[in-house]
């Protein structure tokens, strides 16, 4: 079996204001054709470093040191003549969000004709047939229809579907994804590895596959290089590495995964929120004097009970109306039917009458560097609330953020910093902490893991729990991740289309799904982990 990428020893030390930082150091390994290999660590590993520096699409602070060969020939130090003829052409790259990837004013037929017309030399009508059959090959439904869409009138699996057709463009011996399904709900995922797996057969390509998510690993890797601060502290067979793992970080990525069940709610919990044949539905204006012809059923009928100390789950894919029902309870978007919260009906109530109540209701989202202002410090963003709803003052305050900070995991020496200078995690943390600073009843948690690596998943679910079991919470959980779902929610809803599909207790919902939907939607996250087990 030949070699289609061979790394030996590579070091790649970034130089910044005088400072040197080594990202990546001594790291060796090998993709043969027609093999798929996993680089798996958490974030700041130096995965996504290593398989930038293939081809040197790392910044000038960047040295790269070592061997890197394609096809036996020397990429580490190579002319711009060959890296171009190399980049795209011979190795590709799908990156974890098309949506950055993707030029929004540009169609699909002219990003796709772009790399045609660079590479190949096709264009006009030659470059609009590849580019149709490239879109089929992919799984777009009416390719020919889609061409002239932009980015943003694609759903999440369709934009990565069609990264994933730019990337095959050229025909590329080697294809690197770089956490190509991490934002993608789990049927779309599983979608997005099949094809690649089917690709990767029919044009007998080589895939180096980035990822934090051992589950994905272990569906399609044949072999696995598991790397922690820079260096590969294993590497192996995928079977071997799953069946008997032998350094202690490699165990420890196996065994993060969110497990066991929340505590029961307490006996006699108050209710805290109800809505009953709740309806979201946008309208749809047609003609020059914008008529309404008919809706959009973002929410139709939803029907909801939650008490003290229990968390509610919302799942389904994106688009089934899962946020859209949140931030209707919440009064942050219009609807009709009854919100019933601390036994008060808040549907009719004006702005100024909602005010004090916004206090019990808090909302925690599931990017938390979009989510903080880069412009305030940790101390600033969590005493916002504190601010605006005039409780404390001058040291008070700081000291409530303290004691905040304390609770949720963070060192409250660091609240002066800013978001930029904490990892994934502590940016999470610091969320939750605005959140409960004013301690509410009720917290809605919309995908607040899905952007987190493994190891730090089950931190923040652990968290969760230790809050909700001595503040009482109500939570609200939105997510895809149906494994963190069940770690987490006494009762579960199943949305589809706006539509409550199912609605149960977790365990009911969980071992004995009633709708087909619910029974896709269970396949498509579990099966993940059991491919390759039997």
């Amino acid at each position: 079996m030949s070699t289609v990428l061979e790394v030996q020893d590579l070091s790649v030390t970034f130089r910044q204001e005088g400072v040197e930082t080594r990202a990546v150091r001594g790291v060796s390994f090998r993709v043969d054709r027609g093999e798929t290999v996993a680089l798996v660590g958490e974030s700041g590993s130096g995965k996504s470093v290593t398989a930038l520096s293939t081809v040197s699409l790392l910044p000038d602070s960047a040295r790269i040191e070592g061997s890197i060969r394609y096809m036996g020939r020397e990429m580490v130090g190579a002319t711009w003549k060959t890296l171009r003829e190399v980049r795209g052409n011979d190795i590709s790259f799908i990156f974890q969000e098309p949506m950055t990837s993707l030029n929004p004013l540009h169609t699909l037929e002219k990003q796709i004709g772009e790399s045609l017309a660079l590479h190949q030399g096709l264009q006009g009508q030659a470059a609009r047939v590849r580019t149709i059959e490239l879109l089929e090959k992919v799984g777009i439904h009416e390719a020919e229809s889609r061409l002239g869409a932009y980015p943003h009138q694609l759903s999440g699996g369709q934009r990565q579907r069609v990264m994933i057709a730019m990337a095959l463009a050229n025909g590329p011996d080697l294809l690197i994804a770089d956490e190509p399904t991490t934002a993608l709900d789990v049927t779309i995922q599983a979608q997005i590895l099949e094809l690649l797996a089917d690709l990767k057969r029919a044009e007998g390509m080589s895939l180096l596959f980035i990822t934090h998510d051992l589950g994905i690993v272990r569906r399609i890797a044949d072999r696995v290089c598991v790397m922690q601060g820079g260096e590969i502290v294993e590497q192996g067979s995928t079977a071997e590495i799953f069946a008997n793992p032998q350094h202690p970080y490699t165990r420890t990525l196996l065994a993060a995964e969110p497990r066991g069940t929340p505590d029961p709610v307490p006996q006699g919990a108050r209710e805290i929120l109800r809505t009953e044949g709740l309806r979201v539905w946008f309208p749809i204006h047609r003609g020059f004097l914008r008529r309404t012809v008919g809706h959009v059923k973002a929410v139709n009928d939803a029907t909801i009970s939650l008490r003290e100390g229990e968390t509610v789950g919302i799942v389904g894919e994106s688009g089934s109306g899962k946020t859209t029902l949140a931030l209707a309870m919440m009064r942050l978007i219009s609807s009709q039917g009854p919100v019933v919260f601390q036994g008060r009906d808040i549907q009719g109530l004006k702005s100024r009458q909602l005010s004090p109540i916004r206090r019990d209701m808090q909302i925690v989202f599931q990017d938390p560097f979009g989510s903080l202002s880069p412009r305030m410090t940790a101390e600033q963003i969590i005493s916002e609330g504190l601010w605006v709803h005039g409780f404390a003052d001058g040291q008070d305050r700081r000291e409530l953020v303290a004691q905040m900070m304390h609770e949720v995991g963070l060192d409250p020496m660091m609240m002066g910093r800013y978001p930029h200078e904490f990892s994934g995690g502590q940016r999470q943390r610091i969320a939750i902490a605005r959140a409960m600073i004013l301690r509410p009843r009720l917290l809605v948690l919309d995908e607040p893991t899905s952007a987190l690596d493994m190891t730090v998943q089950v931190q923040i679910v652990d968290l969760l729990r230790k809050l909700q079991q001595k503040y009482r919470l109500g939570y609200l959980f939105i997510s895809h991740d149906l494994r963190v779902v069940r770690a987490l929610s006494h009762h579960v809803l199943v949305m589809k289309q706006g539509d409550v599909v199912e609605a149960g207790p977790s365990a009911q919902v969980f071992d004995t799904p009633r709708s087909d939907y619910t029974r896709t939607l269970m396949a498509a996250a579990f099966d993940l982990k059991a491919v390759g087990t039997d």
